[in-house]
């Protein structure tokens, strides 16, 4: 099957790592704007939105690699997509235990793997579920049909649903109920586990991520449906009538896309949009929106013709993805080695804040209006920073391949 590369896909997954970056990034954590904030459990913020997005683009770039690997020998796919899956993983590993030393009663000491049975590094995190999900998507799309490929999909989630009501507490959809928590906790160990929920809980688990496989596959199946409909030949500024095939793919989008956000909806009256459990229904939604999304896009970018500078600035996300994700990662945890004094403890100690912390409080914090808007000011020059890093790489044709 011949496969166009659409540059709207492009921007859809800069755009992703670009929000991505500034919702994880906020000046304080203790101010931010309601849509820049994950819903506290039940429901879907604009945030909430931004993860999936995501896992669907990473599909909608394997309906470009997938068709090629089944050129090949398996041996080839099976090299690349373990290669690539383990090096992802260990790249969020990486993350999670970086820097490698903390400040403890003033003294630099090493960050140990396990420092008691309740505290040690978190081995789960956002590229972990994106290695997980990539790797069994991959091997699903490569041996079966779109058709079974959905079909499977509809398993997972179906499944997943049910186990997740039958096998929970009396709440089954509580953190408490929840039964990915128990199975977290006994295979990866509570040291191992976020700390950040009421109760030791991981929104990135073992359990949860079964879900995001479905996803992944949704973008592909997406992606397999945009390569069969499109032809890039007849793009230009309008619409003629022998564009009409054209047309009927962006139509075909809106409407799985609203499609997806009814049966999402309905869903949702018994398994509730939410992202921290990666409920059915909240794969179902966002899927739905992503679907309109890039629906969306397409119809501006590659039908009307609309390229301006937004889109360049989200394009170039778009090149190195991964590398400038995990960047922005480890550039906060490795200046949190550096201290700056900052005043005095209750205890008439000496407080250290760290250069990031320091220019939020004496920059960002001293503008005018309330507190939320010094910490979104945080967060786009943050942005700002790691886009001018990925504008530079972009330049100079260096592209970090994973």
């Amino acid at each position: 099957m011949k496969t166009t590369r659409y540059y709207s896909l492009d921007v859809f997954r800069g755009a992703t790592v670009a929000l991505m970056i500034l919702v994880n990034n906020p000046g304080t954590w203790s101010f931010m704007f309601d849509p820049l904030e994950h819903a506290q459990w039940h429901g879907c913020t604009p945030t909430d939105l931004v993860f999936p997005f995501f896992l669907f683009a990473v599909g909608n770039a394997m309906a470009f690699v997938i068709p090629r690997f089944k050129q090949q020998p398996q041996s080839e796919f099976w090299k690349k997509v373990i290669k690539r899956s383990i090096l992802i993983f260990l790249i969020g590993l990486f993350i999670n235990w970086f820097p490698f030393f903390k400040w403890e009663n003033n003294e630099l000491i090493f960050k140990a793997w396990k420092d008691s049975e309740e505290s040690g590094v978190r081995i789960m995190g956002v590229l972990q579920r994106i290695a997980i999900a990539y790797f069994f998507a991959s091997v699903i799309a490569f041996y079966f049909k779109e058709k079974m490929v959905l079909w499977i999909s509809g398993i997972i989630l179906v499944g997943y649903w049910l186990l997740t009501k039958f096998l929970g507490g009396i709440d089954p959809y509580s953190i408490e109920g929840f039964i990915g928590t128990k199975i977290d906790t006994h295979i990866l160990g509570l040291a191992h586990i976020y700390k950040g929920e009421s109760i030791p809980f991981d929104p990135e688990g073992i359990y949860s991520t079964i879900n995001a496989i479905p996803q992944v596959l949704l973008g592909y199946l997406t992606g397999i449906f945009i390569n069969k409909q499109g032809n890039m030949k007849w793009l230009n500024k309008s619409l003629p009538e022998t564009n009409q095939p054209n047309f009927r793919l962006v139509a075909g989008l809106f409407v799985l896309g609203v499609i997806a956000l009814l049966l999402g909806y309905f869903w949702q009256l018994d398994f509730p949009y939410n992202k921290k459990i990666w409920s059915s229904s909240y794969v179902i939604h966002t899927t739905g929106l992503s679907l309109l999304t890039i629906a969306t896009m397409i119809w501006f970018i590659e039908i009307l013709n609309v390229k301006n500078g937004v889109m360049k600035f989200f394009d170039v996300f778009g090149k190195n993805p991964l590398f400038i994700f995990a960047f922005s990662g480890l550039f906060p945890r490795l200046l949190g080695l550096i201290r700056i004094e900052n005043g005095f403890t209750n205890q008439d100690e000496i407080k250290y804040i760290s250069p990031l912390t320091w220019f939020y409080e004496n920059i960002c914090a001293k503008l005018p209006g309330i507190p939320e808007i010094g910490s979104f000011v945080y967060s786009l020059i943050f942005l700002a920073f790691f886009w001018a890093l990925a504008y530079w790489l972009d330049q100079k044709k260096i592209y970090v391949k994973v």
